[in-house]
C-alpha cells in the first residue's frame, strides 16, 4: 500500500501518524496502566531505506527498541577505543552518562519506548545499576519469551493489533515487577521537578534517609547515582530549551542554574562530546543527533 494511503487508513483507525526527517512515526494514547512509567511510545519505518548514524546523549531515560527490521549495526559509547556492541535484534538500554554513537544499515521498521528509570526498574524487574551504560539484547532482560512477542509483532502488519499485543505484554510484567521505594520514588520526583537542580543533602532530609543509604538505594533502582542523575537531568533540561525554546546558552546558564557559561560548556563536552551552540543547530530528534 503506498505510504499516503497507509498512513491515511491508519489515521483513520485512531492512530498518529507524522513524519519525522526520513522517517514515518506512529502513536496511539498509551493504556491507563502504563502512561506513569513511559515519556514515548511510538513505532518507525523509513520512507526510504538508507543508512544513518546517530549520537545518543543522555536523557534521564531507559530505552527498549524491539526491531521489526534490519536492527542496528553497530553501538559504542563515545570515546572508547574497544570494538562496537553487536546488538543482534531488540535490545534495551539504562541510562547513561555519556553519548553512544549508533549505526544502522538501513530498512529500520521499530517500536521505540522512553522509560521514566523507576518504570524501567519495574517493567526490568533487575537492579538498574546493571544495565548502566550498558546495551544489551532485549532477551536478556524479557527472558525466553521475548522473542516469541517480537515474532508475533513482526507478524502482524497492522500497527493497531501491534500496540494490542505489547500493551498486554507490557502491563503484564508491569504487574508483576517490583515495586521502588517511596523514598527513592519521592527522591527522584524531587530531582526531576527541579531540573536537577537541588542539592543531595537536600532530599536525603526530605525523604527522611541518610546520604549515604539514599545513594545507594536509589543508584540501585534508578541506575545512577541522585548527583549524575542531577547532572543528566539538568543538562536535558538545556537541551530542551536550546533546541526547542530556542534560548541562547547565556539564558540556559541561568535558567538551569550553572555557575557560569564555562561551566555550561563543560557538562555539554562531557555528558554529550558536544557544544551547546552546536547541539542547538542540530537535528534532535527524542535523544538522538544526527552525524
Amino acid at each position: 500500500m503506498p505510504v499516503a494511503a497507509r498512513t491515511g487508513v491508519m489515521a483513520g483507525r485512531g492512530l498518529e501518524v507524522t513524519r519525522v526527517g526520513d522517517r514515518w512515526r506512529v502513536t496511539r494514547p498509551w493504556p491507563s496502566q502504563l502512561r506513569p512509567v513511559l515519556h514515548s511510545y511510538a513505532g518507525y519505518w523509513e520512507a526510504a531505506a538508507s543508512p544513518y548514524r546517530v549520537r545518543l546523549v543522555p536523557t534521564g531515560r531507559a530505552v527498549v527498541v524491539i526491531s521489526l527490521g534490519e536492527p542496528f549495526a553497530g553501538i559504542r559509547r563515545l570515546g572508547e577505543a574497544g570494538p562496537d556492541s553487536r546488538v543482534t535484534g531488540s535490545l534495551v538500554a539504562g541510562l547513561e552518562d555519556g553519548s553512544r554513537v549508533c549505526e544502522h544499515p538501513g530498512g529500520q521498521e521499530a517500536i521505540r519506548l522512553e522509560l521514566t528509570p523507576l518504570g524501567a526498574y519495574r517493567l526490568f524487574a533487575v537492579p538498574m545499576g546493571e544495565l548502566t551504560n550498558r546495551v544489551v539484547e532485549l532477551r536478556d532482560v524479557f527472558g525466553p519469551g521475548s522473542a516469541l512477542l517480537v515474532e508475533q509483532l513482526t507478524a502482524t502488519a497492522d500497527w493497531s493489533a501491534r500496540f494490542d499485543l505489547l500493551d498486554t505484554a507490557l502491563s503484564a510484567r508491569l504487574a508483576q515487577g517490583p515495586r521502588p521505594a517511596p523514598e527513592v520514588s519521592q527522591a527522584w520526583r524531587l530531582l526531576s521537578r527541579a531540573g536537577g537542580a537541588v542539592p543531595v543533602g537536600r532530599i536525603a532530609a526530605e525523604v527522611g534517609w541518610s546520604q549515604g543509604h539514599l545513594v545507594r538505594r536509589f543508584t540501585e533502582q534508578v541506575g545512577l547515582t541522585p548527583k549524575m542523575s542531577a547532572r543528566v537531568l539538568r543538562f536535558h533540561r538545556a537541551v530542551g530549551l536550546l533546541t526547542r525554546e530556542g534560548l541562547n546558552p547565556t539564558d540556559v546558564t541561568a535558567a538551569c542554574g550553572f555557575y557560569d557559561q564555562a561551566h555550561l560548556n563543560r557538562e555539554f563536552r562531557a555528558l554529550a562530546g558536544t557544544t551547546p551552540g552546536r547541539l542547538a543547530t542540530a537535528r534532535l530528534a527524542e535523544g538522538a543527533l544526527a552525524l
